[in-house]
């Protein structure tokens, strides 16, 4: 089998990988992120504001203030509007976040590769029968994924990881020709995280995002007995040069598989999983149904 450990960190992936015996470290954010960061840390201390105080102005923890003025999260439209009104309305901050491009924080080392493959696929299949796939996650169950990591990570790194894994679900907003299949075991959404209105929170989230019509969603029943792909979690996509890749991943890490002859029997497994899950429809009743039980 033809496996590529995916335990790089960006510098890797050009060719230009650490000294031998050096940590795989994460990526630095990127500049734009660190320039903006810095930019709106200096307006706020200039406006006589703490972190707090500036937090309750525009509606959003202290942590994920910290996060964008260290440059290590995306700040999102409302943010930067919100922040625009709290300092001024001077347009500086629209214009600047015009040139903003995302770095890489947040992610695990093993994931990155794959992750930059998955932005430029055509088509993106998954497995999962552990959690809900992350480009699927709501919010909150995503917080309680990362609070629950062991070893413990600090709040700014939570909300690095936190923000990375919401950036990475904007990929299915604005791909809305490229098809993306995700087939998932029934007790993945059986499984409590939290009291009934997060559940239900996480069902709606999890409806809402497989609705529009080049997503589809399959759940495997509890009973439907074993089937093609008990060998574990896997996600397969095509690049648009026709090129169809694997991935796999388990306990601190992860495999990209290139060979054609393994990604083949994967593609097989997965199609033939198809046949053994339910139907759209039936796994959006089902889901609708577990929601009502709430």
């Amino acid at each position: 089998m033809d496996i590529v450990e995916v335990e790089e960190d960006a510098s890797t992936a050009q060719g230009e990988g650490p000294a031998a015996g050096e940590p795989v470290r994460e990526p630095h954010p990127s500049d734009s992120l660190r320039t903006f960061g810095a930019f709106v840390q200096a307006l706020r201390e200039h406006a006589g504001l703490s972190r707090v105080d500036f937090a309750n102005r525009v509606r959003y923890s202290k942590h994920t203030v910290a996060s964008v003025e260290l440059g290590r999260r995306m700040p999102d439209e409302a943010f930067v509007e919100r922040a625009e009104e709290a300092l001024g309305n001077t347009g500086a901050l629209r214009k600047a976040a015009r040139h903003l491009t995302r770095g890489e924080a947040g992610l695990a080392a093993w994931f990155r590769r794959w992750a930059r493959l998955e932005r430029e696929a055509v088509s993106l299949c998954t497995y999962e029968c552990r959690l809900v796939p992350g480009l699927l996650q709501s919010e909150a169950y995503a917080r309680a994924v990362f609070e629950g990591t062991v070893p413990l990570r600090t709040d700014e790194e939570l909300e690095t990881q936190l923000a990375a894994r919401m950036d990475r679900q904007a990929m299915m907003r604005e791909r809305p020709k490229v098809p993306f299949s995700f087939i998932v075991e029934e007790h993945v959404f059986r499984r409590r995280f939290g009291d009934a209105r997060v559940m239900r929170e996480l069902l709606d989230h999890v409806l809402e995002r497989s609705a529009p019509r080049n997503i589809t969603l399959q759940v495997i029943p509890l009973d439907a007995g074993l089937h093609a792909c008990l060998d574990g979690p896997v996600q397969l996509l095509e690049t648009s040069e026709g090129r169809r890749l694997g991935y796999s991943e388990g306990q601190k890490n992860g495999r990209l598989i290139s060979d054609a002859k393994e990604v083949s029997v994967l593609c097989q497994r997965y199609d033939t999983l198809r046949s053994q899950a339910l139907n759209p429809k039936e796994s959006r009743d089902l889901l609708e149904r577990l929601r009502g039980e709430l």
